[in-house]
């Protein structure tokens, strides 16, 4: 078969261009696989070309945007894999960074460095604890949310919370699936306030971010009804 040339979605707001990722890969008789969130995932994507008999696989991340980790990440999975891969293994040539436009793409597929081996594995003792989080913040990336801008909304919060100085050890993001009052989107929960915010666009997201998770005070201008069912 044809020397293979995959690429990687790093981040959500890729998982939501997938079309975009299609297109490129187009270009180069290649596929499309995730770092994180989206299908299919990089591993069994390297499986599938394994067990087809290739003998070279490239692999290029892809980042629109600022949410997406680093190049790094992308050769620590692809070690992983090829560290437990049972059977015929190809090599893996990762590109050199992330591409963030079609240009890039070509110009990486043709710029890559083996992996070895000896990369980093996935785990590590700073990870081994939850962390110190006071409040962990569920940012929905359902298909409605999605749509309407989710995206933006948790990179608006990550940026503002850096800026006001607010780690992993403060604020845990996290994005989730459908939070299902879909209407609201894009929806965005604190806990354990158990607080819930609709329509949370940039503007919103940064005024949560600094109102409520670092002065303590919900933003009502968004904030939508809750009422919890008495356990019975």
């Amino acid at each position: 078969m044809l020397e293979p040339v995959v690429l990687v979605g790093m981040s959500a707001r890729e998982v939501q261009a997938r079309e975009r990722l299609d297109a490129w890969a187009a270009e180069h008789d290649a596929t499309v696989a995730f770092l994180q969130l989206g299908d299919p995932s990089l591993s069994r994507e390297l499986t599938r070309l394994a067990d087809l008999g290739a003998e070279r696989v490239v692999v290029v991340g892809v980042s629109l945007g600022s949410l997406a980790p680093a190049v790094s990440w992308l050769r620590r999975i692809a070690a992983y894999w090829w560290r437990e891969r049972a059977g015929h293994r190809p090599e893996v040539l990762i590109g050199a960074s992330l591409a963030e436009d079609a240009e890039e793409v070509r110009a990486l597929v043709g710029r890559t460095r083996p992996v070895t081996g000896s990369e980093p594995g996935l785990t590590s003792a700073a990870w081994e604890d939850v962390t110190e989080h006071r409040h962990q913040v569920l940012v929905c990336r359902g298909p409605r949310c999605t749509a309407m801008g989710s995206d933006l909304t948790a990179e608006a919060l990550i940026i503002e919370l850096m800026r006001q100085g607010q780690g992993d050890d403060d604020v845990l993001i996290t994005h989730t699936g459908c939070q299902f009052p879909c209407n609201q989107a894009p929806v965005v929960s604190v806990q354990p306030d158990d607080v819930w915010y609709g329509a949370v666009d940039p503007d919103a997201a940064r005024r949560i971010a600094k109102e409520h998770l670092v002065e303590g005070t919900p933003v009502e201008t968004h904030r939508l009804p809750r009422t919890r069912r008495p356990l019975v």
